[in-house]
């Protein structure tokens, strides 16, 4: 297999961003350590949520950029 051919995220990760993406669509998703943060303002926003949820459960994701 080629390297444009590996896979980037796992299937895994990719629901944990989907869970994340359905609790923002109904206003449920929470930013902020303990979700004190407020509500998830962007879609953007509940997409990283779900990745950063991804990495921390030890899932295949890219690392954050910085």
């Amino acid at each position: 297999m080629t390297m444009a051919g590996r896979r980037k995220y796992s299937p895994s990760a990719g629901s944990d961003v989907n869970r994340e993406m359905h609790r923002y669509k109904r206003s449920t998703a929470r930013s902020g350590p303990g979700g004190r943060g407020g509500t998830v303002k962007s879609r953007k926003q509940a997409i990283a949520i779900g990745l950063s949820k991804a990495r921390k459960k030890g899932k295949k994701v890219p690392a954050k950029r910085t």
